[in-house]
């Protein structure tokens, strides 16, 4: 059996379990998903309003809210959350006359985009830190070699979906500031950081100049993405985003799913946030009384929806008993597994756990005997 098919077997074992803390976007059919969106339309007033033609209609009534819901000017939607940011640090580029972006090695353009930032926008990166979390101040401010932008991922999500505290945020773009540089948010996953930082996604993302969402992460969207930041920036967005190849024909689809993760999901977050750290301390105890010789789960309180956990096993054994969980207790606890890395000791494995809205039922108790019975698979 290959990766692929192996995969796919995964994916409809893990989709069809009872019990789950979160759903997969990538689980169900292709019917299941147009009747939930087909489902959520007829519900609305206009039948999901009037359809997209280059990007206006039910586009940009997506980015009406989008500006409304941050507290900025305007916003933009994209395809991609890549493209959305390929042309917000192009822009920052132009406009400051630097092509130097500072960021995090572990940031979505370094690790996730086959150096995109280098070869389709002729942008070059440092790294005021290797450390697994954001920046400071101080390493900001006293980087060796200049930068136009510094680029903050929110949270840092390869790092384990770690936050800094309001007031090292605060910091570290006082001290891009200083440096005459502007700042950007990469909030693929910003709207659940609100709980973290105690401030609403106004007051967060009032500190940057620009930030990017996404709707598929956190609000179940099928796809696409949002810019969002003032008036004149956002219209040079909208230009680059047609050079890109980004203003297509029809996106409804899109558009209607985030629409209806703004409308559904959007509110939820906080109780998603809230349950994972009963979920943590449920997987803390589960492990502790189950003798595992070393475990750890990061951050030990989550800083969002989402965290790592990791065990001392090789992640092909540990993937084969999240499979037999749920085929033998209709329940997924984890789904894949994964090699620490290049960089990383052997021997282990992570993988990353998400609270969703079918996570709220389970109890402390209830994540324990999940814990003992996956574990009862791990030989």
């Amino acid at each position: 059996m290959d990766e692929t098919e192996a995969r796919l077997i995964q994916a409809k074992v893990w989709g069809g379990a009872r019990r789950k803390l979160s759903h997969s976007p990538v689980e169900g059919t292709v019917g299941e998903r147009l009747r939930e969106l087909a489902d959520w339309t007829a519900g609305t007033e206009d039948d999901g309003g009037r359809l997209d033609v280059y990007g206006d209609g039910l586009v940009e009534e997506v980015e009406r809210r989008v500006a409304d819901a941050l507290g900025l000017p305007a916003a933009v939607f994209f395809p991609t959350g890549t493209m959305a940011q390929q042309v917000a640090l192009r822009c920052w580029s132009g406009r400051t006359g630097s092509p130097v972006v500072a960021l995090h090695p572990l940031a979505h353009p370094e690790v996730h985009e086959g150096g995109a930032l280098g070869a389709v926008s002729g942008l070059r990166t440092v790294h005021p830190t290797d450390e697994p979390r954001l920046p400071t101040a101080e390493e900001v401010r006293d980087h060796p070699e200049p930068f136009g932008t510094l680029m903050l991922e929110l949270p840092l999500r390869d790092a384990g979906f770690v936050l800094p505290a309001w007031e090292e945020l605060v910091a570290v773009v006082e001290a891009a500031r200083e440096r005459e540089a502007v700042v950007h948010f990469d909030g693929a996953r910003l709207w659940e950081c609100a709980p973290h930082f105690g401030r609403d996604l106004r007051e967060i993302v009032g500190l940057a100049d620009s930030v990017y969402v996404s709707f598929y992460k956190s609000l179940g969207g099928l796809s696409g993405a949002a810019l969002a930041g003032t008036e004149d920036v956002m219209e040079e967005a909208r230009v680059w985003r047609h050079r890109y190849g980004g203003l297509l024909f029809q996106q409804f689809p899109a558009a209607v799913s985030a629409l209806r993760g703004l409308e559904l999901e959007l509110p939820r977050l906080p109780s998603y946030v809230a349950h994972a750290r009963v979920v943590a301390d449920g997987l803390r105890t589960g492990f502790g009384e189950a003798g595992v010789p070393w475990f750890r789960i990061h951050p030990e309180t989550p800083h969002t929806h989402q965290f790592q956990v990791w065990l001392p096993y090789d992640p092909e054994v540990l993937t084969a008993a999240s499979v037999a969980l749920a085929e033998e207790r209709d329940t997924v606890l984890f789904r894949r597994w994964r090699g620490p890395g290049a960089g990383g000791p052997p021997g282990v494995a992570v993988t990353e756990v998400t609270v969703a809205e079918p996570g709220l039922a389970w109890t402390a108790d209830d994540v324990r005997e999940a814990v003992r019975e996956f574990l009862s698979h791990v030989a």
